[in-house]
């Protein structure tokens, strides 16, 4: 695990610095807008440009070497920042500049992740695979206990400028860190010929052996699920605590705190154990509990309610997404996976984008204005939710975490899908 902790630990420095950036940017946008819309196209544009990208991702990944690969993720994403920087500096910062950096970076990362995945997948044993995917779950939590804190705490002071230039320092350090190591390489098959047909068949490998594995096409169908419940309430997120907070950053970044230490309080108990015996079940009740917690920060209206509300949801998350990542990595194999992930990435992010989609324009046009006093929605809501900005957000969010509720509960009462792991055999187990 010696070379996985080091490439763990630049990447930890840098997604600080990155979830600085992204906080510091959507409290800007937030100011110049005041629409839900307008920060939920930044993660639509996002999307867009990785579902491009993940059509030829995972052949890349798969022939490439991914220490580069890596690398020129990292390298996109400083530039990409430097330019976002000095247009701030300069005045002439726009709302459009932050689709088109979304754009480039989320066409990038999309390769970047891909690589970091398929290669952890050879760096560690296979027993540890539920313990690394932990490290991952602790990298995100980790960073989101102090990025946002910190970020909402500077941005006064510093503005988006100058903690972009910390975002720049921290993409150093992590490139340097990747570059200290060896970082081990799947044998690679013959690089793909030009031939159109030859691409597409590459590129299309990923959906067939989707289709070819009833199990692991059971499991993505119901993480599907979820995950678009999930991704409508986590477009409001912000939008709708600036509303209901009066734009206060520091409520924003303290809740995001307690998601941060839920999250690593979650991770470190995985990291510590062997992690779930049962995955496909702990992933499920993972969900359940996930969509519950959620459920109560819809409904809060103060840090008395959304603070430990946050801190259960992110406690279930380290479970379910280090059972849902180990799973795919026992039964997938590492010669293959980059193209069996990006079939999966892309249909998730095909998911996403809809729900993204749904939720700006929801929220905005429809749920917003039947919560305001005399509103069609009040008398359903108003006693719980109040009648104030942020209201009709909060039932939508709501609405959305009820349902992860429910994929997670029809998951664990359908024997087909409770065992589907026992059902998928390993990749490397003869059939």
């Amino acid at each position: 695990m010696r070379t996985y902790t080091i490439i763990w630990l630049g990447q930890l420095v840098s997604t600080i610095g990155s979830y600085m950036t992204e906080f510091a940017i959507k409290v800007l946008a937030w100011e110049m807008t005041e629409k839900a819309t307008a920060l939920t196209l930044m993660e639509l544009f996002s999307l867009l440009s990785g579902i491009f990208t993940t059509l030829i991702a995972g052949t890349i990944v798969d022939h490439w070497n991914r220490k580069v690969l890596i690398v020129l993720g990292d390298t996109v994403a400083i530039l990409t920042t430097v330019i976002v920087v000095w247009l701030y500096f300069s005045h002439h910062l726009q709302v459009w500049h932050f689709y088109i950096a979304e754009i480039v970076t989320g066409a990038f990362s999309e390769i970047q992740e891909l690589a970091y995945s398929t290669s952890t997948a050879m760096m560690v044993p296979k027993h540890h695979y539920t313990r690394a995917s932990s490290m991952n779950s602790a990298l995100h939590y980790g960073s989101v206990i102090i990025a946002p804190a910190l970020a909402g705490v500077l941005y006064p002071s510093l503005g988006l400028g100058g903690i972009g230039l910390i975002d720049i320092a921290t993409f150093g350090v992590a490139i340097l860190t990747i570059l200290s190591v060896a970082i081990p390489q799947v044998e690679r098959s013959p690089q793909p010929t030009s031939a159109p047909t030859h691409q597409l068949a590459e590129a299309l490998y990923g959906f067939r052996y989707l289709l070819l594995h009833r199990g692991l096409l059971m499991l993505l169908a119901v993480t599907l699920l979820f995950s678009f419940a999930h991704e409508v309430g986590g477009a409001l997120y912000a939008p709708m605590l600036l509303a209901r907070s009066g734009n206060n950053t520091t409520i924003l970044g303290s809740i995001s705190a307690a998601a941060g230490l839920g999250g690593m309080l979650g991770a470190a108990i995985l990291i510590a154990g062997k992690g779930s015996e049962q995955r496909m079940q702990g992933l499920l009740l993972a969900m359940v509990g996930v969509g519950v917690s959620k459920s109560v920060f819809g409904w809060g209206q103060s840090l008395l309610t959304w603070m430990p509300a946050q801190f259960a949801s992110s406690l279930s998350f380290p479970l379910l997404s280090s059972c849902d990542t180990a799973i795919w990595w026992s039964k997938v194999s590492p010669k293959v996976q980059g193209r069996v992930f990006a079939a999966r990435s892309l249909i998730v992010h095909l998911s996403s984008i809809l729900a993204v989609l749904v939720a700006g324009p929801l929220a905005d046009h429809f749920f917003e204005p039947a919560m305001r006093p005399g509103g069609s929605l009040v008398s359903l809501g108003g006693w719980l939710f109040g009648t104030t900005s942020g209201s009709g957000m909060a039932l939508l969010y709501s609405l959305a975490s009820l349902c992860m509720v429910l994929v997670g509960m029809g998951g664990l009462m359908v024997r087909s899908i409770r065992n589907a792991e026992v059902l998928i055999p390993d990749h490397d187990v003869p059939v």
